[in-house]
């Protein structure tokens, strides 16, 4: 459940309320353009209309969406650098690539017009975050190819806020220039916020000593777990942004600050929907499955239906604020991110659900997937919070492990079976003192180590 909402701030109140009749009329519109855009310039997206049967001039309204074609990822890949793009590179005024994981990164473009999309969307999520003109907005997202950091100071300008462009790494330098610059907002992600946090606290500088208000954070999947760490060690509201380079970057949706029932998709720019993960096709509002954006207005990299392998679900129902987006759930995870292990689908984000209910569990932790023999096998690394391991009193080996004699494996075999419980699925509980769990330092978080694959 949200909070109530004491105070609302938005960037631009005239489309962020647009009633629903006129935000379909509009996306309709842009519909239309885009398809007819796009198979005039993309010879891809030509072909596969083509393919698909579908005139450009047949579609009429956002209901016609279902008729496109899906773009994944790998069209992407095999089109490498800029199959995709609809303009020539002379038209670019900046070009982003994503961190590849199976060699050549994604690389995706934008014109004048897309940047200043960008600037726009970013300073809606800030707005809705908390964030006003005139605040000094603390931006520790990584700079350069990556999309984070240049997107969100783009907003933070676009909304009139002084940005410190500080990126990521250098915790130390981090928290002194909080502690100097005062900035009342923050942008990163939820794990380094915890490596933030724990810094604060190893200097003993109290929450409310902290001169930050509020955080945007994003960039990879947390839980209300992690928000409750969060906003507990800084004295922040957290609120959840959404994004992907292959769409814009960040800016796609974000919470309102006080709410905490779901990210606003700015449904002008970016039309969501939510496809069975098998078969493709709709399902119904707050059933999860795969989340699939169409770009109704970017220029250089116009998208139909990118399934993003993002699991989540939606609602149309306006928010409390009085926006009347769309609003899309907590990414439960990625479909790439789901581990298959001895037939059972495993998320991070179910384990971190169970780990929520156990008192003595800090949120840091890692899974390890080993194959032994012929069987795979699941490791979670769990770190114990500072009060459990202090009054256990058992020492550490070097790496940080505790050695597994009572009450040490007691507490383990507890969360073992609450997993087993849960999750459906045997785990094996290594438990770890306090620090020992890998940290962010700046970028996302490895949370799976799937040593099947190395």
């Amino acid at each position: 459940m949200g909070t109530a909402v004491t105070e609302v701030h938005m960037f631009d109140p005239q489309i962020e309320t647009m009633p629903r009749d006129r935000l379909r009329e509009l996306q309709s519109e842009r519909l239309r353009r885009l398809v007819r855009y796009v198979y005039d310039r993309v010879p891809f997206y030509r072909r596969r209309l083509d393919e698909a049967g579908v005139d450009p001039d047949s579609i009429r309204s956002i209901d016609d969406v279902t008729r496109l074609p899906i773009t994944r990822k790998s069209d992407l890949h095999d089109n490498y650098p800029m199959g995709l793009f609809a303009v020539p590179p002379h038209e670019l005024a900046r070009v982003h690539a994503s961190s590849g994981t199976t060699g050549k990164p994604t690389v995706v473009g934008y014109t004048k017009n897309d940047l200043a999309l960008f600037a726009e969307v970013n300073a809606r999520c800030l707005a809705a975050a908390g964030g006003r003109p005139g605040m000094v907005f603390h931006n520790a997202y990584g700079y350069g190819l990556f999309t984070g950091g240049l997107g969100l100071h783009g907003g933070g300008e676009r909304l009139g806020m002084c940005v410190v462009p500080v990126s990521g790494g250098m915790t130390e330098r981090q928290v002194t220039l909080i502690m100097d610059l005062e900035p009342e907002i923050i942008a990163c992600t939820p794990s380094y916020a915890q490596t933030l946090a724990e810094e604060f606290k190893r200097r003993g500088i109290e929450p409310d000593e902290i001169p930050l208000r509020y955080g945007i954070l994003g960039a990879e999947p947390w839980t209300e777990a992690i928000r409750q760490d969060v906003e507990k060690g800084l004295g922040i509201q957290a609120t959840n942004i959404y994004g992907l380079s292959e769409i814009i970057g960040p800016g796609v949706a974000n919470e309102a600050v006080g709410e905490g029932e779901g990210s606003y998709v700015w449904e002008d720019h970016f039309y969501p929907e939510i496809l069975d993960p098998q078969t493709g096709e709709p399902v119904p509002d707050g059933q999860d499955g795969v989340l699939a954006i169409t770009t109704l207005t970017k220029e250089a990299l116009p998208l139909l239906r990118f399934w993003t392998g993002d699991i989540t679900n939606i609602t149309h129902e306006p928010g409390p604020s009085g926006r009347t987006h769309a609003r899309i759930g907590m990414i439960r995870g990625r479909t790439d991110d789901m581990l298959i292990v001895r037939g059972v689908n495993v998320y991070p984000t179910q384990i971190e659900a169970v780990l929520q209910h156990v008192p003595h569990a800090s949120p840091h932790y890692q899974l390890v997937v080993r194959r032994e023999r012929t069987l795979d096998e699941l490791e979670l690394r769990l770190e114990l919070d500072q009060e459990t391991y202090s009054r256990l009193g058992v020492a550490p080996r070097e790496d940080g492990v505790l050695t597994h004699e009572d009450p040490v494996a007691q507490l383990a075999r507890e969360v073992e079976h609450k997993i087993r419980d849960n999750v459906g699925i045997g785990v094996k509980v290594t438990l770890l003192a306090p620090g020992a769990a890998p940290r962010s330092a700046g970028g996302k978080l490895r949370r799976i180590l799937d040593e099947r694959k190395l």
